[in-house]
């Protein structure tokens, strides 16, 4: 975490949280609403910018109310790790109670900070009768998202739990991490003075924006990418003229060159590559002292040829047709006086 790291700062007596509203009895769509009214500690990460899946940009869309432009997940779709998450939550509660012997409970209540109202959480349980520890954080992790736990609680995980300390003040939590539905993982995170207290001031920063109705800067992310087709889907035909404003013009003489840099290594990678290729010849699998590569031909399969099946068929189309929503592409062209002078490929996104 090394973007929060600042000066530390000496512990103030800590206020215990408040409750905001109980959660007994509210539907999905009451609870979202509530969730609209500040930063709860699954946002942490992504209004600091540090987290894997979302960028700030979606989180300000989510706090503005700007969601329903955004993709939807269904949290009924059991191909969603969000899905087996809340299925499991309670096995692994009651796995890690059976590990440590430590008893847990639920918080049905949605809690404040008692100085920073915008800062929210929801506890997945309390910990009972310990002095070492009072949180519990329950996590799952699939095939794919198993590697994130390699090297311990991975950095967006560690972000919601140190939020969760800050609001309830607590001294203590441990995360407990299902990997691939067999193996059980437990971890303590302590509190952090000096990294709350920089969470905090970064937090209250992404509150600024939402506050403001002022959108925080994309962040090169996938995440930020389907913000931005969310919030513009469409143009309107009309040009902005950027000649002489210097920010912008250096952006785009940044990107002209890094397309450059793009194209080069493609061109030096795909001659790297073939020429492994020339000394494989007829092997399939070539090793080296850091790791190996294959070259594997591929089933012989059989496809249908679509354009003459529409020749010959020519009423499939209008039967069989799927509306296909356009999307905005960003290309790229280069004043012919720049091009002649230093070629650089336009390309297409």
């Amino acid at each position: 975490m090394a973007e929060l790291q600042v000066a530390g700062t000496s512990p103030a007596k800590r206020r215990p949280a408040l409750k905001l509203v109980k959660t007994q009895g509210l539907s999905r769509t009451q609870w979202l609403d509530i969730r609209k009214g500040g930063i709860g500690s699954s946002d942490a990460a992504a209004a600091v910018g540090l987290h894997p899946y979302k960028s700030p940009l979606q989180l300000w869309m989510e706090k503005t109310g700007r969601e329903h432009l955004l993709p939807q997940v269904d949290p009924d779709d059991a191909t969603s790790p969000m899905y087996w998450g809340t299925l499991l939550e309670p096995i692994v509660a009651a796995h890690y109670t059976r590990r440590t012997g430590l008893r847990v409970r639920r918080i049905n209540a949605v809690l404040q900070h008692p100085a920073h109202p915008w800062m929210l959480a929801n506890i997945d349980r309390e910990v009972i009768g310990s002095p070492l520890v009072q949180l519990l954080e329950c996590k799952t992790a699939g095939y794919h998202g198993a590697r994130l736990w390699e090297d311990g609680v991975p950095e967006y995980v560690q972000l919601q739990v140190l939020h969760q300390l800050a609001v309830t003040g607590k001294p203590a939590a441990d995360v407990a991490v299902l990997i691939c539905g067999q193996e059980l993982r437990i971890h303590r995170i302590e509190r952090d003075e000096t990294m709350i207290a920089q969470l905090i001031a970064l937090e209250k920063r992404f509150w600024h924006f939402v506050e403001t109705d002022t959108a925080p800067a994309a962040d090169g992310s996938d995440s930020a990418d389907v913000a931005l087709r969310a919030l513009w889907p469409r143009d309107n035909g009309k040009t902005v003229d950027f000649t002489g404003d210097m920010e912008m013009s250096s952006a785009f003489s940044d990107l002209l060159a890094l397309r450059q840099v793009l194209a080069d290594a493609i061109v030096r990678e795909a001659q790297v590559k073939q020429r492994i290729q020339q000394r494989m010849g007829e092997a399939t699998t070539a090793r080296f002292d850091a790791g190996e590569v294959r070259w594997k031909r591929s089933k012989d399969s059989a496809a249908v040829d679509v354009d003459r099946l529409l020749v010959d068929q020519p009423e499939l189309a209008s039967t069989y047709s799927v509306p296909r929503p356009g999307s905005r592409r960003f290309t790229v062209k280069v004043h012919e006086s720049l091009t002649l002078a230093a070629p650089s490929p336009a390309a297409d996104e």
